[in-house]
């Protein structure tokens, strides 16, 4: 019955820890020893927790392997030492957390030259991001002694697992006053100021990219625990600094000085456009530009430090940094439209969403750059650019604002480019050419136009605007509206496949699936005495159980006269 149930152990390990010499590096070569250490073997953890081998784990994740070893067995020990560290039993937990010596082996791996090995990076990321989420005191203690604590990761910041260790510092503290206690502390450091500083043109692109989304981390977590306890009545100081304008126009000011690198300026808007998120509504099936589902109030601060640096944004579609032709399945792109344009689109989308609900200067000073303008230009010009297209989309959605509506309408001729555009795509579709790219986005644009001139709260400056058009144009639109962009809606709503004709056609493909493998004929009466023959054979063979069966469960006293009844029966 023992091994009818496999509640034996592990008679292999059982054996090696019987073993007077025996090493750790024997047990690390079973292939069970991380199941056993998980089920807090009692033998296997006592020999784990002797300073030697503790000692000897932490130093295999922190030391460089010998480089004769073969590349797929060289990190063999580190990688099982990390798990055995990290498989969360107490025990370990409590030797790994409470010990000094072990601990400043662990620190000694942040002051090794960089660059750090990246996979013994995320093992020392992995053990002591463990050792904050269960010895939190004993570690926030121990490195809050450690005065170049935060320089040494900042140091590393080109490795991603720094990163982590970061972020665990900031989101996996406990209880809520010991988190603050330690982002008072981590602002102290100046970390957030640290990491801005990051992002400047002088900077390898790594530590660059990996300081902004660390302050991108940072920020979204911050709002997400300031909404989660909201029973804390101080505010979250890093998140503070962040919003700050001055933190917001040192970042500005680091994108915008020297040469500007594609690297820095992108980072650097990944930054702003996560200070500027917030819960957008859907206007007619548009998305938000970011697909955020949180909603956040943005600091005026923030929408005061971009203002002044709008026009360098404004400059950086004309002029972005140099790219070389790009060969698509569609021809060479002489000039590809680029990342830094890509991004300065989501940015001008987001201010305008932004700046349109609480501060319309940001907007304003848009429509006097002429930038909205120049997006269109983009729109046409860059005719495969889907991403492009959805964020254009998204800035005439906001066409509500009376300010911005007219800018649109008079400025930017929207409504000439749109007939012009569409005109042209038929002239090209009816020659054999390809549907042009856009034309989804433009379809949406016109709707938006048309949704906002029947309902939108500025309707009749619209409307005024409209009537305003040459009469050629106005014309044409009206003709526009009422025959082809209803006709192409109407295509568009119409369901590929009718739902109750699919069940249809679905169960009868099923039927003659089965019909198939059915090479054979049952006659009805056939089966129905084979049914009651098998269901008389049942009946008669099949006994109840018996409610004195033996309970194999029950603790009882074994002997030979119980163990012969049992036979017997």
């Amino acid at each position: 019955m023992f091994w009818k149930f496999d509640l034996h152990t592990s008679s292999h390990l059982e054996a090696l820890l019987d073993k007077e010499d025996v090493t750790l590096s024997e047990l690390m070569d079973e292939e069970d020893v991380l199941q056993e250490c998980k089920a807090q073997n009692r033998r296997l953890l006592l020999f784990l927790c002797q300073d030697q081998c503790m000692q000897e784990l932490v130093t295999m994740i922190t030391t460089e392997p010998p480089a004769g070893v073969e590349e797929t067995k060289r990190f063999k020990y580190p990688n099982i030492a990390c798990e055995l560290l990290t498989c969360d039993v107490g025990v370990i937990n409590d030797k790994l957390g409470n010990e000094e010596p072990l601990l400043e082996t662990l620190y000694a791996f942040l002051e090794q030259p960089s660059p750090l090995n990246p996979l013994l990076a995320s093992f020392f990321s992995k053990t002591i991001g463990n050792l904050i989420t269960r010895k939190t005191e004993q570690v926030l203690n121990f490195l809050r002694r450690k005065e170049g604590f935060l320089s040494l990761v900042l140091k590393h910041i080109d490795t991603s697992a720094m990163m982590d260790v970061l972020l665990r510092l900031i989101s996996c503290v406990e209880p809520p006053p010991l988190r603050l206690e330690t982002l008072t502390w981590l602002n102290e450091e100046k970390l957030a100021q640290r990491l801005i500083e990051l992002i400047h043109p002088e900077r390898d692109e790594e530590r660059q990219s990996n300081a902004s989304q660390t302050l991108c981390d940072i920020i979204r977590l911050s709002r997400d625990q300031a909404n989660q306890l909201q029973e804390i009545s101080q505010p979250d100081p890093l998140l503070t600094v962040l919003e700050s304008q001055e933190s917001v126009e040192q970042l500005l000011q680091n994108m915008f000085s020297g040469e500007r690198t594609e690297s820095c300026i992108v980072n650097g808007i990944q930054v702003l456009l996560t200070l500027l998120e917030i819960r957008r509504p859907v206007v007619d099936g548009v998305m938000d530009a970011q697909g955020f589902e949180r909603s956040y109030t943005v600091n005026s601060s923030i929408l005061l430090a971009i203002e002044p640096h709008l026009r360098h944004f404004h400059q950086l579609l004309l002029e972005p940094p140099k790219r070389n032709p790009m060969l698509t399945t569609l021809g060479v792109l002489d000039e590809p439209l680029g990342n830094t344009r890509l991004h300065v689109a989501r940015l001008v989308a987001s201010l305008l969403y932004t700046s349109s609900a609480s501060h319309a200067v940001v907007a304003q000073e848009l429509c006097r750059l002429n930038t909205m303008d120049l997006l269109l230009d983009l729109f046409f010009k860059y005719t495969w650019n889907n991403f492009l297209h959805l964020q254009v989309e998204l800035c005439v959605a906001l066409i509500g604002s009376m300010f911005f509506s007219h800018k649109l309408f008079q400025h930017c001729h929207l409504v000439q480019r749109i007939l012009e555009a569409w005109e042209e795509n038929d002239k090209i579709q009816s020659e054999g050419g390809m549907r042009r790219g856009y034309m989804g986005h433009l379809t949406r644009i016109a709707n938006t136009v048309v949704h906002n001139l029947e309902k939108g709260p500025v309707h009749t400056q619209i409307s005024s605007l409209i009537t305003e058009l040459p009469e050629d144009y106005r014309g044409r639109w009206e003709t526009f509206v009422d025959q082809t962009l209803s006709e192409t809606n109407r295509k568009n709503t119409i369901d590929l496949v009718n739902t109750y004709t699919f069940a249809v056609y679905s169960s009868c493909f099923k039927l003659m699936h089965i019909t198939k493998l059915c090479t054979f004929k049952l006659s009805t009466c056939f089966l129905q005495a084979n049914t009651a023959v098998f269901e008389a054979c049942a009946k008669e063979r099949i006994q109840p159980f018996d409610d004195d069966e033996e309970d194999i469960w029950e603790e009882k006293e074994i002997n030979y006269a119980t163990q012969t009844k049992s036979r017997n029966r």
